[in-house]
């Protein structure tokens, strides 16, 4: 529930970026400098949390009679990564006027004065965030999962209340400047509760030198996958920024939506499944079996959303952009994306449960071998698109990227699996779409009422989205009952994978 808060929070920081600045230059520089936030985020959450979890609880596995052992290892990590980022942090603030352009060469005068100042603020403070993002690991570990979104909502609530606070005196920079202390105020309200689990922090770098070389060797290639998807997101913004008028606002605000459902899947159902498939490593059965349920569980949450986004995408994007500065004509251009990006949804949420599984395994560098690839093949496709389709065409090749990286990923998972395991993974997407191919024709029958179409997108949706829902969960209640009673039982037994 908080998750799904913290979604709705990220909308509203959104639709008052939309309100008070609209979609502009300003806007562009904005989320240009954003894109090395989300970065660091990704890459302590993706690469960081991926080994610091399983090998953390394999270490404290092996020292169950010594934990005080296996808190000061995990206090050393904890210290050494800070100290890296302290470092990282100086190095880009001072070179941020040089590399800023570097990267988004198309940039004009107005975006590169926003998008480098901007992105000084978040250098200055990149090891707070990365702090937040570490913390959540350990918290997760210790089965604390509840003061990791608080801390998220709190910088996600700071910015929305530093723009109606301070938007007319700083302008875009009170967002960054809100968001930045929401981020620290959130890392100490996590730092409380990790004492308060029995953590015990120690100024110390001494620590098992093995426990440390283990955790370098997968973190070094763990680093390198989860900046790969940013790469990729760099590529289509430096593509998008030499274009005119808003397209980095558009992709952005188009991405923002379809990356609700995957992200909230990700912080619920994988948070669970990751930590049962570390748990089940050693037992291939067991391990088999989590993993079957976390691509059943995606596939049954996140395919009817990509449908339901895809049809009734325009109004959501409607009520929540559509005021202020952000007018009727920016909300259709943000559409002509959103409906290429719409197989993210689904992609994205499964890849998640692939590269946990591998992690969990210890095949950090396989993943690595596939995802370096995407960047080639991201370039290829943008180069391709862009001309014909502008900027919906970066929106259509990150789709493209996503369903092949999936499937590279998911195959090298599958290789050493008896091939029954994938059958019956293709299968059970079989049996999801009926249901979902019934939600989406009754969606869009509700659509062609003349009554329902002319109300406003709230009430639209008001009406829409419950019988669609309802429509689904009958549909899979009777075409699907296994999947359908899996699903309650993983939600009802937070997390039992045996049912």
């Amino acid at each position: 529930m908080l998750s799904l808060l913290l979604k709705i929070m990220g909308f509203l920081r959104e639709s008052a970026v939309a309100w008070k600045f609209g979609a502009s230059e300003i806007t562009d520089g904005f989320f240009l400098a954003f894109a090395f936030v989300t970065l660091t985020v990704t890459m302590v959450a993706n690469g960081f949390n991926a080994v610091f979890l399983p090998e953390y609880l394999k270490h404290r596995r092996a020292n169950e009679e010594n934990t005080d052992k296996a808190e000061r290892d995990a206090s050393g990590v904890l210290n050494y990564t800070f100290l890296l980022f302290v470092t990282l942090s100086i190095v880009l603030y001072v070179t941020a006027d040089w590399f800023v352009p570097l990267i988004y060469p198309g940039m004009s005068a107005a975006t590169a004065d926003v998008a480098v100042e901007i992105t000084k603020v978040f250098f200055l403070f990149m090891s707070v965030i990365a702090l937040s993002g570490m913390l959540e690991s350990y918290l997760q570990a210790l089965r604390i999962f509840v003061p990791t979104q608080v801390s998220k909502l709190s910088g996600t609530l700071f910015a929305v209340i530093f723009i109606f606070l301070f938007g007319d005196a700083w302008g875009i920079y009170s967002v960054a400047y809100g968001f930045v202390f929401g981020t620290f105020l959130g890392a100490c309200i996590q730092f409380y509760y990790l004492v308060r689990g029995g953590f015990r922090w120690r100024p110390t770098l001494n620590m098992d030198k093995r426990f440390l070389k283990t955790f370098l060797l997968l973190l070094a290639p763990a680093l390198l996958h989860s900046s790969v998807g940013h790469v990729n997101v760099f590529v289509d913004k430096a593509f998008a920024a030499g274009l005119s008028g808003a397209a980095v606002t558009y992709l952005n605000n188009a991405s923002l939506l379809m990356s609700i459902p995957s992200t909230i899947f990700a912080t619920t159902f994988v948070a669970i499944i990751f930590t049962l498939l570390s748990e089940r490593a050693d037992d291939q059965k067991q391990f088999q079996n989590t993993l079957f349920l976390g691509y059943q569980m995606g596939v049954m949450v996140l395919l009817p959303i990509a449908v339901g986004v895809f049809l009734v995408g325009e109004s959501i994007l409607s009520f929540i952009y559509e005021r202020g500065e952000f007018t009727a004509a920016d909300t259709s251009a943000v559409y002509d994306a959103l409906k290429f990006y719409v197989p993210i949804i689904v992609t994205q949420g499964l890849l998640t449960i692939s590269v946990k599984a591998m992690y969990a395994n210890g095949n950090a560098k396989k993943i690595l071998m596939v995802s370096s690839t995407t960047i080639i093949v991201n370039v290829v496709l943008n180069w391709l698109l862009i001309d014909p389709l502008g900027y919906p065409g970066l929106a259509l090749s990150s789709a493209l990227v996503s369903v092949y990286y999936f499937t590279g990923i998911t195959l090298v998972l599958y290789r050493g699996y008896e091939k029954s395991e994938f059958i019956k993974l293709v299968a059970m997407f079989g049996r999801v779409l009926l249901p979902t191919a019934l939600m989406g024709i009754v969606v869009w029958l509700l659509q062609q009422w003349n009554v329902i179409d002319s109300l406003y997108s709230l009430w639209k949706l008001a009406i829409i989205v419950p019988i669609a829902g309802i429509v689904y969960a009958g549909a899979t209640f009777v075409f699907y009952r296994e999947g359908f009673r899996r699903m309650v039982d993983l939600l009802m037994k937070k997390g039992s994978a045996n049912s």
